[in-house]
């Protein structure tokens, strides 16, 4: 599901990279560029609301962050936590939910039912949804899926991708129409394997502690000028 050609996207997925790099370059800890980061996150999630997104999926901790330094993963959950604690006033005032993507069996106890305790109260709202992707990878996604179906019984040698998808974590939620990376890389970095399968790209050169409302923009503008074909021809 996409919006339609010419129309600003329904979902957009942000890859947001270049924290540490930030923060190196000004000759900081690493941990000044997360927060710095979260900052960011928060002014561009309310700039989204404004334009009129819908969805708006933020990769915040992939499966693989936890390979970093420990300093760093604690700093990072712990700052996730006091975030959702704190800006509870700015879903309501902005009428935004809040909504989880991976695996939080992987997650200490305390952010778990934080972010239970966000998305719960946060589920009336029928403003932008914003899916916080934390302990998220998209392989990871698609084999918790393949465990829900087992579960549920399904015939996994006959499965089709209707149905697996069912079974994802938020399946209700359309696909992303535009992924949005900062930093200048070009890789996927196991994000929304499975939905972003025809999602628009769009890379930005700017660390992300730098962007702004205008480069939230921009990205819409070059996703406006994108012909959308989906694998098939136009006539």
């Amino acid at each position: 599901m996409a919006a339609a050609e010419g129309k600003i996207p329904s979902h957009v997925g942000i890859i947001m990279d270049g924290n540490g790099r930030w923060a190196e370059a000004r000759g900081e800890r690493r941990t000044a560029g997360h927060l710095a980061g979260l900052e960011t996150a928060k002014h561009i999630v309310k700039a989204a609301a404004g334009m009129g997104l819908q969805y708006l999926t933020l990769y915040a901790f992939s499966t693989e962050n936890w390979k970093r330094a420990g300093e760093e993963v604690h700093f990072i959950m712990g700052l996730v936590k006091q975030y959702l604690r704190s800006e509870l006033d700015f879903y309501r005032e902005n009428r935004i939910r809040l909504r989880y993507a991976g695996d939080k069996s992987g997650l200490a106890r305390d952010i778990a039912e934080e972010i239970a305790l966000t998305c719960e109260e946060t589920g009336v709202y029928g403003g932008l949804q914003v899916i916080l992707a934390l302990n998220y990878g998209g392989r990871d996604e698609i084999v918790r899926a393949l465990r829900r179906a087992a579960l549920a019984g399904l015939d996994l040698a006959a499965l089709t991708e209707a149905e697996l998808g069912k079974f994802l974590d938020n399946p209700d939620i359309p696909d992303p129409d535009l992924i949005i990376r900062s930093a200048g890389e070009f890789r996927i970095s196991n994000f929304l394997l499975w939905e972003g399968a025809y999602a628009e790209y769009y890379i930005s050169p700017r660390l992300w502690p730098d962007w702004t409302e205008e480069d939230l923009r921009l990205a819409l503008e070059s996703y406006e000028k994108r012909e959308r074909k989906f694998g098939g021809l136009r006539e």
